[in-house]
């Protein structure tokens, strides 16, 4: 564990530009998005929550998935260049640990699994807080495992963690700067405390452990007609979503019809068409079955699926985008908590 002044890891960063792809979030007018740096003065490490996760790394929102051709034959597209995801909130970063999990089930995704190993992981604690996030309520407030690095600061500079050999092999000077003392050991710990309790702008009165039985209770509840009477099925809740997976596969054919590509581009539950299949029956054509579905995943079949864990870390992005205001979990668990 060593101790870097903020002006020693700009300068790393910038050294790390200079030798590697690296991805970081960046101010766009008064939000933060992730895109590609050019240059470490641009990096914000004291973000409060992008608009997007950093999964649109690991499984972009439209995708290439092979080249095909009228003569016969086609091509696999495989996208695998390494690159570094740098300033990923704890947070996001337990939502690419579960993803990694889902992804690596039942027949593997190997276009996933090839970005993820591509992928150096760079983690830093939260600074500043954001309006929404409730992930101290989900346990994703801090994360002890998962990154290659981890920064964290403390007072005018970092304490950083150099934990696998991936982050090894891109620490260049933070590896021979000073070992953190045990002040600044003990300081890291006090900020993980603070934040557990910071990082929870919406008060959950269900503990996460207990979603699962609740929804199984809930599934004739009133809370699903009412809030999606207001719902414009747009999408913008699971699109934003770290945890949300879905996708469909579409196939793009020329004018010519001689060629064409495969791709896979991001789906999402709460679309109107997104249960329909042939024949045009739609398996959730009430929007208040997709509304409930969106709640279901999160927080009875994903853990199902992954061994308790709830498919919400508390970003917060989804009450965020949300212009109707009917997004927030918080809100929805509480009301299945008062009905118990």
């Amino acid at each position: 564990m060593k101790s870097v002044s903020a002006k020693a890891l700009l300068d790393w960063v910038d050294d790390l530009i200079r030798k590697r792809r690296v991805m970081g979030a960046q101010a766009r007018d008064d939000r933060f998005t992730w895109g590609p740096l050019a240059r470490a003065a641009d990096l914000r490490l004291d973000y409060d929550v992008t608009l997007l996760p950093p999964k649109v790394f690991l499984q972009p929102p439209r995708e290439k998935l092979l080249e095909f051709s009228r003569a016969g034959g086609y091509t696999s597209c495989v996208e695998a260049e390494p690159f570094v995801l740098l300033g990923v909130h704890p947070y996001d970063l337990a939502a690419i640990r579960q993803m990694d999990e889902v992804f690596s089930q039942d027949h593997a995704d190997a276009r996933y699994l090839k970005r993820r190993e591509a992928a150096t992981i760079v983690a830093v604690d939260v600074q500043a807080v954001s309006a929404n996030t409730f992930a101290g309520h989900m346990g994703a407030s801090h994360v002890e495992t998962g990154y290659d690095i981890l920064l964290t600061r403390i007072g005018d500079g970092y304490v950083a963690e150099l934990a696998t050999k991936k982050g090894e092999a891109i620490a260049g000077a933070l590896a021979s700067a000073a070992d953190a003392d045990a002040a600044a050991q003990e300081a890291r710990r006090e900020v993980w405390a603070q934040n557990a309790q910071r990082l929870k702008k919406h008060e959950l009165k269900a503990a996460p452990a207990d979603w699962p039985g609740l929804l199984r209770k809930g599934y004739e509840h009133s809370v699903w007609e009412e809030k999606a009477k207001l719902c414009f099925s747009c999408g913008s809740c699971t699109l934003t979503c770290p945890t949300c997976y879905c996708f469909d596969a579409r196939e793009d054919v020329g004018w010519s019809l001689a060629r064409g590509t495969r791709v896979r581009i991001w789906d999402s539950c709460m679309l109107a068409d997104f249960a329909k299949v042939a024949g045009g029956h739609n398996f959730r054509k009430n929007k208040a079955d997709r509304y409930r579905h969106r709640y279901y995943r999160k927080g009875q079949y994903i853990p199902e699926k992954i061994g308790g864990q709830i498919a919400c870390v508390g970003c917060g992005r989804c009450i965020t985008a949300c212009v109707a205001r009917i997004a927030n979990p918080v809100e929805v668990f509480n009301r299945l908590a008062e009905a118990r």
